[in-house]
């Protein structure tokens, strides 16, 4: 496709951001992997359950017409499939055809044996989200690092948090960046440990025709090992004709509390640059505004944030829609599991456009400590907590009329300390030596403690 013309920005403007998606979620990936797991369906016939007897060779060759499939396969089940109007047939076709091609003509009518559709196709996904997950959990590590890093590297940076967007008690930068790694972390765990689901039980999930003709085995146990063994996810027993899907929608809820996470972090960056609380490093040629040459804009992390955004929206429509089918079987479900790729194309874009953003910035300390210099009035939380202990009387009250709306200097506040009745003269010191950049907690401490239970 020349991508000048693509329809979707995934294969087109950010193609660059969705390529690793591409031979998975693509309609080549999708037959890539229907043909995969018909081939080991019909490996674990005759390995496993001996329904015909064949030699270790013939067994090479029917698992290398998987290994070997490329475009041209993949274009010539497309060809079927305008014959048939029935893109798992097709495959079924293909497959006999390449049976007939390599000398185990005989065997073809083994291929598709007791499965409907829906065997095939759901073990494809389940594959296909496998793979997938790695992908997103590779650069959603990556981006969980980056902040970890700055977490380190600033830890002890002061800076005034911004409750309701109003100057609050001071935090450090790395302890800020710390409570997005730490949320971060949560959810990739989630997503790491998340079971893959696979069904293998015929056209109602109650194994009909396979105990029909063969009732001597026990097909239960025989799915199960098929889905475990020759395809490497967790197998299933209980569904109609298709997968519920329930293992789709819990994939689907993780990342979209990634995504949401995402985009917080995307606007406070956003917002702590308007601050100017950190640079963004412009880079040569790069142009911020097409009339003010000046700027420099939080572009990454705007594209982050709206990319996250549709990623939300359509994962937010599968994860209720996939739960649901008609009776035994509907067809929307079908339609609706193709964008499982463009899902995570946009979740991609997202992530690798904030990681983008987070390589470009450092911290402009002169405006931190201005800031904070300019914001005396947050340490009224302090004094007036301390005036608590020693009973001094309406601590609270006291402190807000001082205070509230006001921009008030340092002094003020020592003369208020003066003027304390009960506060011992020795704690009047330490509120006396009070400042803002110092009066941060365990801000840096917290930083440590996380830093420290990483993985090794």
């Amino acid at each position: 496709m020349n991508s000048i013309k693509a329809l979707s920005v995934l294969d087109g403007r950010y193609a660059g951001y969705t390529e690793e998606l591409v031979d998975l979620f693509s309609e080549f990936g999708l037959i890539r992997h229907r043909v995969y797991v018909e081939v080991q369906w019909l490996r674990f016939l005759f390995a496993e359950l001996k329904l015909e007897i064949l030699k270790k060779s013939d067994l090479k060759r029917i698992s290398s017409i998987a290994s070997e499939f490329g475009e041209a396969a993949a274009v010539a089940v497309k060809k079927i499939e305008k014959q048939t109007n029935h893109d798992v047939k097709a495959v079924e076709y293909y497959l006999k055809h390449r049976l007939e091609e390599i000398g185990l003509g005989r065997i073809k009518e083994w291929v598709h044996f007791g499965c409907t559709s829906e065997d095939i196709n759901n073990a494809a996904y389940a594959l296909m989200l496998k793979a997938g997950r790695d992908i997103v959990a590779t650069h959603l590590l990556a981006v969980i690092e980056k902040i970890e890093s700055l977490a380190k590297a600033y830890k002890g940076v002061p800076m005034i948090s911004r409750t309701h967007g109003q100057p609050a008690s001071p935090t450090t930068v790395g302890k800020e960046f710390v409570n997005f790694a730490w949320r971060l972390r949560l959810e990739y765990t989630s997503l790491r440990i998340l079971h893959i689901h696979a069904k293998m039980n015929g056209a109602s999930g109650n194994f009909n025709a396979h105990h029909f003709v063969f009732p001597e085995i026990n097909w239960i146990e025989a799915s199960q090992r098929f889905i475990s063994d020759y395809l490497g996810v967790t197998p299933i027993l209980y569904t109609t004709q298709i997968n519920p899907n329930s293992y789709i929608a819990e994939m689907l809820h993780v990342l979209i509390r990634i995504a949401s996470i995402m985009i917080d972090l995307d606007r406070d960056m956003w917002g702590y640059i308007s601050f100017g609380y950190f640079r963004q490093e412009p880079l040569p040629g790069e142009v911020g505004s097409s009339t003010m040459p000046h700027k420099v804009n939080p572009i990454d992390f705007e594209n982050s944030e709206g990319n996250m955004g549709l990623a939300i929206s359509v994962m937010a429509h599968l994860s209720v829609k996939l739960l649901n089918s008609r009776f035994q079987r509907d067809l929307t479900d079908s339609t609706v599991l193709r964008n499982l790729g463009a899902l995570l194309g946009y979740l991609l874009i997202g992530l690798k456009s904030s990681l983008k953003g987070l390589n470009k910035i450092s911290v402009n300390r002169e405006v931190l400590e201005k800031d904070l210099q300019e914001n005396p009035e947050v340490l009224a939380e302090a004094i007036q907590t301390a005036m608590r202990v020693f009973k001094e009387e309406d601590p609270y009250e006291r402190l807000k009329e001082l205070t509230r709306g006001k921009k008030i200097a340092l002094e003020e506040i020592g003369r208020f300390v003066d003027g304390l009745k009960k506060v011992p003269d020795s704690f009047k010191q330490r509120m006396q030596a009070l400042t803002v950049d110092g009066y941060t907690g365990l801000a840096e401490q917290l930083v440590d403690h996380y830093l420290k239970g990483l993985p090794r």
